[in-house]
């Protein structure tokens, strides 16, 4: 193989990350070949060693090391809320910006796997709210409402995440399902 075909090769490997296109993977791809190796060789180890020690919390389905994540761990987070985010990224998010202290759910799929296991961590920590933080739409609006449905047993009070418009943007720049949410959802002042 020449240096060709494998500087193309790892050109390619970045093209296949999401977000990135032709001249970010040729950027990126330089800059760690050729620019800055020693960059690149940390690159690839800290890439190894997080896919084969990274691993799916059995609990919630946050990203964590061990079978059980730090969030399902911790006795001082609130046990009586759980927020039911899409996939675990969405955690890293809302635990960045350390506003919400309560247990996460991942539910990537709305099957009865996942509605059994979700039913057992209600249970296990005694919630009595669930937190829907997906990302609106009209697959979220049912997703929510199937999850309502299997769940409807167990006296939960279900909300959502706010939606509206973005702080110091100007309503020509919304879009009308945020700006009809943020009429409907308009709050005293």
């Amino acid at each position: 193989m020449s240096g060709t075909d494998r500087f193309e090769e790892l050109v390619a490997s970045f093209e296949k990350l999401p977000g990135v296109g032709k001249k970010s993977a040729l950027r990126f791809a330089y800059y760690v070949s050729v620019q800055n190796s020693f960059l690149g060789l940390n690159l690839a180890h800290n890439i190894e060693e997080a896919v084969r020690g990274l691993h799916r919390c059995r609990i919630c389905g946050a990203v964590c090391e061990g079978e059980i994540c730090e969030y399902c761990a911790d006795d001082e987070r609130e046990s009586d809320k759980i927020c039911i985010v899409e996939n675990p990224k969405d955690i890293f998010i809302l635990e960045s910006n350390k506003i919400y202290n309560g247990r996460y759910f991942v539910l990537d799929a709305a099957d009865e796997d996942k509605i059994a296991a979700l039913r057992e961590m209600v249970s296990r920590n005694g919630a009595r709210e669930l937190i829907f933080a997906l990302t609106p739409g009209i697959n979220s609006d049912g997703i929510m409402l199937y999850v309502e449905d299997k769940l409807a047993d167990l006296s939960l009070k279900f909300t959502k995440l706010a939606q509206g418009v973005p702080t110091g943007v100007s309503l020509d720049n919304v879009d009308m399902l945020s700006l009809i949410k943020a009429i409907n959802g308009r709050t005293d002042i």
